[in-house]
């Protein structure tokens, strides 16, 4: 059976977890070590993750820095894949900020992209900017988590129909986006109102922004894990079928489960309907394999 690679993974080393007691719904601690993490990919035939290090001030409780994500990545040697992480407000927190002399450092210390970025601040921000140049430049790609306002929330910020991400893509046509997030995936389909982009959308996808994006750019790829991801495609078999088919070389399968504790309580039902999919005929294998894996070691290169 084929395995997985997951492409949105987070975790922590032993000794920060009690700094995530009680972050979470009830009581939980959201984020696993690293050993947990190993026993829960193994459950579910994941071959190995991509560990993204929380740095944004908006999602994080306990800063983690790109030092840890790769002595994580080192102590279980072919199970994790690292990336980095910058606050585009660090450094001088303007748009002249050395992002690339950052960048090129984790590049070679073995990260092989940045995300996820978290920063709840418009993705055409001047410093947000700059940092794509950077990236675009190291020849990383980005994971992003899009957020529909700003305030009581975590995300790059950009309008419906995602206006400023197409802006992006035009200035950016080397830097690989890797969309993820319910204001991203919501825009699979037609929506009503701003506040429809914040949660998870039912029925039949009428064909929305995503799609004519990524027939548009080719340096739109879509990270399908958490709920969003998830909702995205089972929403509508049918359509499901016909989005992965497409665009089998830019889609990729992830979980985003911070910890066991969490996939019991929020379970991640991508790899089954994957699977469904492909034993009833909706895929065929070769685009299953891409999703599941192929396309992340083609992109990543691991």
């Amino acid at each position: 059976m084929t395995k997985f690679i997951d492409i949105h993974g987070h975790c922590v080393q032993e000794h920060f977890i009690p700094y995530f007691k009680g972050y979470g719904p009830a009581g939980w601690h959201q984020i696993s070590d690293p050993k947990e993490m190993i026993e829960f990919y193994d459950k579910h035939g994941v071959e190995k993750g991509v560990i993204l290090p929380l740095c944004n001030a908006e999602n994080a409780m306990q800063s983690q820095s790109n030092e840890e994500v790769l002595n994580i990545a080192k102590m279980y040697p072919g199970r994790f894949i690292p990336f980095c992480n910058i606050d585009p407000r660090n450094y001088v927190n303007n748009i002249t900020s050395p992002f690339i002399n950052g960048f090129k450092w984790y590049r070679d210390k073995g990260c092989k992209g940045i995300g996820e970025l978290c920063c709840n601040l418009s993705i055409l921000d001047g410093r947000l900017q700059a940092m794509f140049k950077a990236a675009e430049e190291v020849g990383f790609s980005v994971t992003f988590h899009m957020a529909p306002f700003r305030g009581n929330n975590y995300g790059i910020v950009d309008l419906p129909g995602m206006p400023g991400l197409e802006t992006c893509l035009q200035r950016f046509p080397k830097l690989k986006f890797f969309g993820h997030s319910q204001a991203f995936w919501c825009e699979i389909g037609t929506y009503r109102g701003q506040h429809v982009r914040f949660g998870y959308p039912t029925g039949p996808v009428k064909e929305g922004r995503i799609p004519q994006l990524m027939r548009k750019y080719p340096n739109l790829y879509g990270d399908l894990s958490a709920g969003s991801g998830c909702n995205a495609l089972m929403r509508d078999r049918a359509h499901a079928a016909k989005f992965l088919t497409e665009f089998q070389d830019r889609l990729m399968f992830g979980m985003d489960i911070c910890s066991p504790e969490g996939e019991r309580k929020c379970p991640n039902k991508l790899a089954g309907f994957l699977r469904d999919l492909l034993a009833k005929g909706d895929i065929s294998e070769t685009v299953f394999n891409k999703v599941a894996r192929g396309n992340a070691i083609r992109l990543l290169g691991v």
